[in-house]
């Protein structure tokens, strides 16, 4: 039944009446029901109004605190339950699976090298650069799997094909280690046949099905351990921080036990062994993935991001003689709450790269030719203030290049420093120079929880904010950290170079150095430091900072910071050997090091870093943190 009442006012109001109370219709559109009953004619419209503002507003109250406000949902495609989903219940999965996943990865590449010198005989040089090709390919496919993880499969779906291609690597790896037919025969005294081709070739098609794996999960699984905790939430955004550093630990954890105890056995039980533990360690990292799916939050996929940039750049490009209007308020943006791309908040507008604001212009042409539903011709703010954002991030990534090239002396030189130290502890052990690294992994795991636990709550007692230091703070701290450890390398360099002199042992390249190994351990332990500041800075800013829809992209794009750092350390190296040996000099770093000066060497390291530094601080200076609504 239908009660027509109305007042002085316009409004029309009707109220369908029925067992479970009446509806109020303002405008044939039902608003509120309500379960009040009608004191008179000339009160119900108050009544309705008042009583309907305040059932809508707890309506939306309850829904607020039952749902999460960034968008996600569970497995089902539900918004996600806060106290069902997410948080730190769902972090152990995550973590656990990184940790296996890691374990397994440098289970195969530590190692790597003295695999295909001794089994499949290949030669130094050779062997050398299969390692650094394949390492290099580990860095670069994170860039397919962001792209698909952002643009099409969701960060879910991409870790679960690529943990499934790695782990059909892994098995492929193993079994060429294993299986006679697939190895080539064991050296007879200096006589050493090389692999087959078909032996080679199942080799490197498990290895690159490795790199194939890991591109997939790199870029995806700090962001989507990151995606648990709801942006909208403050006690939830607080804990996000503290994430990325468990997260930073749970990798250390593997690499603790790759660098010790899988080194071991590959070496002394057999290279069957030694991959098929890392493989049987991928397959726990995929059960415990796959067993957390009930309590994940996943983030839907925004459409390409690649595509979206590019649209910028044209439809700005087609409006390159229109003027920027100066109110931003002119410039198009859909009026609904939530951006238009998938899974994505709205974007405040900035100021700067104000030729890209063209885009978001709105002409006669855009009205007339129906341009707002072509995205090549008019894109709305957010999307322009994605490729804004994305330009902002690129110099803060570019100063992580330079960091990563002194990481990566603790592969390279720090070994070769070692290796003419005196490693023996006692008459009958001797510590193999690599294994000192296993010191940069107890840094970090000692650091984390200190940061966590003891630098930050008394940080933010001073700053008043959530994590303590800003995330660009945090980076810069760790980029001056890692000068020292260069600076501690040129001063043992400088030490063993002396007593080399001392004991006449210059031109006594196979002797080694009365000097213990031991006083490595400083440099190995500050790199760690530096880590846990810049490393982990940088995943937590590449994902906080980047837009919704990019987050994979972005740790990709910080990946590959990697990459190219060791790259630049080649680089440096070939420099500094050209520049050092002219005129028939030794050299700066010469087979026998004993006659060269690696010192001045670590000393160019440290210049570099300190300038690179110095860049830092300008880039950071400039930087305007991301706004969403």
């Amino acid at each position: 039944m239908f009660l027509a009442v109305s007042d002085k006012s316009s409004w029309p109001i009707h109220l369908r009446i029925n067992s479970q109370g009446f509806h109020c219709v303002f405008s044939n559109q039902i608003t509120q029901r309500s379960e009040m009953g009608i004191e008179g004619e000339g009160s119900v419209e108050n009544a309705l109004l008042e009583e309907g503002n305040t059932a809508l507003l707890q309506s939306g109250k309850d829904s607020e605190e039952k749902f999460t406000g960034d968008g996600s949902v569970d497995f089902w495609g539900r918004p996600s339950v806060k106290d069902n989903t997410g948080n730190w219940r769902a972090c152990p999965f995550i973590l656990g699976n990184e940790c296996c996943e890691r374990l397994a990865f440098y289970g195969i590449n530590t190692n790597l090298v003295t695999y295909l010198t001794k089994s499949l005989h290949q030669g130094n040089a050779a062997a050398a650069k299969s390692v650094t090709t394949w390492a290099g390919t580990c860095y670069v496919t994170p860039l397919l799997g962001a792209v698909l993880a952002d643009a099409y499969w969701g960060r879910y779906w991409t870790i679960a094909a690529f943990s499934t291609i790695y782990f059909i690597g892994m098995t492929t790896l193993t079994l060429s280690a294993s299986v006679s037919s697939l190895k080539p025969l064991s050296c007879v005294g200096s006589v050493c046949l090389a692999a087959s081709i078909g032996q080679y070739a199942v080799f490197f098609l498990g290895l690159y099905l490795i790199a194939l794996g890991t591109g997939g999960i790199k870029p995806c699984v700090s962001s989507f351990g990151a995606d648990q905790f709801d942006d909208t939430n403050p006690k939830e955004k607080k804990k996000k921080g503290s994430f990325f550093n468990w997260f930073y630990f749970s990798i250390n954890v593997g690499l603790l036990v790759s660098n010790s105890i899988l080194v071991w056995v590959q070496d002394n039980v057999g290279w069957g062994w030694g991959f098929g533990i890392p493989t049987v360690f991928m397959g726990l990292a995929i059960g415990s993935f796959f067993y957390g799916t009930p309590l994940y939050r996943l983030q839907k996929p925004g459409g390409s991001p690649v595509t979206r940039m590019c649209q910028v750049v044209v439809a700005s490009l087609r409006k390159f003689r229109k003027k920027v209007p100066l109110d931003h308020f002119h410039l198009y943006e859909v009026q609904d709450r939530n951006s238009e791309i998938q899974g994505s908040r709205k974007l405040e507008h900035t100021s700067e790269f104000k030729c890209l604001d063209k885009a978001a212009i709105i002409t006669d042409d855009d009205i007339r030719e129906g341009g707002f539903s072509n995205p090549w011709r008019l894109c709305t703010v957010t999307q322009v203030e994605e490729l804004k954002i994305l330009l902002r991030m690129v110099p803060i990534w570019a100063t992580g290049i330079v960091y990563a090239a002194v990481y990566s002396q603790t592969s390279t030189m720090f070994v070769e420093q070692g290796m003419t130290l005196d490693s023996s502890i006692g008459s009958m052990f001797h510590i193999p120079p690599a294994s000192l690294s296993v010191f940069d992994v107890l840094s970090v795991m000692v650091w984390v929880p200190v940061y966590d636990c003891l630098i930050v709550p008394i940080v933010r007692k001073y700053t008043k904010r959530e994590r303590g230091f800003t995330q660009l703070q945090r980076i810069g701290i760790g980029l001056f950290i890692s000068i020292l450890p260069m600076v501690a390398a040129a001063l043992v360099e400088i030490r063993r170079l002396n007593i080399a002199k001392t004991y006449e042992l210059v031109y006594d390249e196979g002797t080694p150095i009365p000097m213990s190994i031991f006083w490595q351990i400083p440099q190995y332990f500050l790199v760690g430091a530096s880590e846990v500041f810049t490393f982990v800075g940088q995943l937590e800013f590449s994902y906080d900072q980047s837009p919704d829809a990019m987050r994979s992209l972005c740790s990709a794009l910080s990946l590959l910071t990697i990459g190219l750092g060791n790259y630049l350390s080649s680089l440096i190296v070939t420099v500094v050997m050209f520049a050092t040996t002219k005129g028939g000099k030794i050299g700066w770093i010469p087979d026998n090091l004993n006659e060269g000066h690696l010192d001045y060497y670590f000393w160019v390291l440290a210049s570099l870093s300190l300038l690179n530094l110095l860049v830092y601080v300008s880039c950071a200076h400039w930087y305007k943190y991301k706004k969403a609504s």
